[in-house]
């Protein structure tokens, strides 16, 4: 292999591989990436048995060719080099060389033959959808998967499509997200998959505010295409709880209140916490106005705010950070919030804007 190619896209290229590498691994070989050149583009991948991720780039490829080099030791080298021109090249026992100006390296690689890969895909549907659009719907879910569940589903998000209507779908026990969007470039049949929560985050680091993703499915394995970059992850097996039946269907009492000013309010009633497991907030509810308290061996807060009231008055309370998940990831300036008593979830909905359901449930305190 002999290429010359640009450092910023090359760097960029590396990063984008390595997000698929899992740093725990003792295999040599998954700690690698695959650099491939061939017609006029480099192509660079990473792989961990469950995800790929391929990015290529424009090269002035003079010998095609391929080799695995340490991810790690190559991304320092070449994010570390001036912002010009650099040149690959191997040699018959594997050995990478990059130049840059006055800059000389020489690192050991591995045979590209020895790199395992998801293989093709042969895409049963695809779908395309607004890039900005993907971004949000991850970043208002995503954070509801669950970190090792004993239901394997639960680490994954649902990707459900029906009549054009996209849903992605999260939930971890405690509480649940679902964000909807309308579709415009659909297909004819439905599609119901689990996409594992780490590919989703991984994916959202891709995204950018221009132009559209496309996303295809087999049986076993979903692929994300954007300009230059693909990523291929294994699906999630199982069937994903029925996440309607969890909404609850009326409310004994619902409040409209302004977004950012509940946010910062339980913010700062949240100061005085020190650890994840010790973080409960009470949220009292009376005409008009909610108080909001916190109460640990460092002090205690207090905290006001006006708000438009229907129902009954209550006292509930909530795990401050589940519930800040949920609220700051809303854009609407108000939100309502629907309370079916103090031992049944809470709802909460923006007012304006995107469909969004983030539903949470209470703590129970004494």
């Amino acid at each position: 292999m002999n290429i010359l190619c640009n450092q910023k896209k090359l760097s960029q290229a590396i990063t984008n591989a390595q997000k698929a590498i899992n740093n725990k691994t003792t295999i040599e070989l998954l700690r690698g990436i695959l650099i491939t050149a061939k017609e006029g583009k480099l192509i660079v991948t990473g792989y961990d048995s469950e995800l790929s991720i391929e990015t290529n780039i424009d090269a002035q490829v003079n010998k095609e060719g391929s080799v695995v080099v340490n991810s790690r030791l190559i991304g320092e080298i070449v994010r570390k080099l001036p912002d010009t021109f650099i040149s690959l090249e191997t040699d018959a026992d594997c050995n990478v060389y990059i130049n840059c100006m006055n800059s000389r390296f020489k690192i050991k690689g591995l045979p590209a033959e020895e790199f395992p890969q998801i293989g093709d895909i042969n895409v049963d549907n695809e779908v395309k959808i607004n890039q900005i659009e993907m971004r949000n719907m991850i970043k208002q879910t995503v954070f509801a998967t669950a970190i090792e569940p004993m239901n394997p589903t639960l680490a994954g998000e649902l990707f459900e499509l029906r009549d054009n209507n996209l849903s992605l779908v999260a939930l971890d026990g405690y509480r649940l997200a679902v964000r909807k969007s309308e579709i415009k470039d659909g297909v004819d049949t439905d599609i119901s998959a689990i996409i594992p929560g780490i590919t989703l985050n991984h994916l959202n680091s891709l995204l950018t505010d221009d132009g559209e993703i496309c996303v295809g499915f087999d049986s076993k394995n979903i692929i994300f295409k954007l300009k230059d970059t693909k990523i291929i992850a294994r699906l999630i097996e199982g069937n994903f709880t029925k996440y309607d039946s969890l909404l609850p269907k009326d409310h004994m009492t619902k409040i409209k209140v302004e977004t950012r000013k509940l946010q910062e309010s339980i913010e700062r009633a949240s100061l005085l916490f020190t650890s994840p497991k010790n973080n409960l907030i009470k949220i009292s509810i009376m005409k008009d106005m909610i108080a909001i308290t916190s109460n640990n061996e460092n002090g205690n807060a207090y905290e006001e705010l006006d708000v438009e009231f229907e129902g009954n008055e209550l006292e509930i309370a909530f795990n401050s950070r589940y519930f800040l998940d949920g609220i700051k990831n809303i854009d609407s300036e108000y939100i309502s919030i629907e309370f079916g008593g103090e031992v049944n979830p809470a709802v909460i909905k923006p007012i304006d804007g995107p469909e969004y359901i983030y539903l949470i449930l209470p703590v129970r305190f004494s």
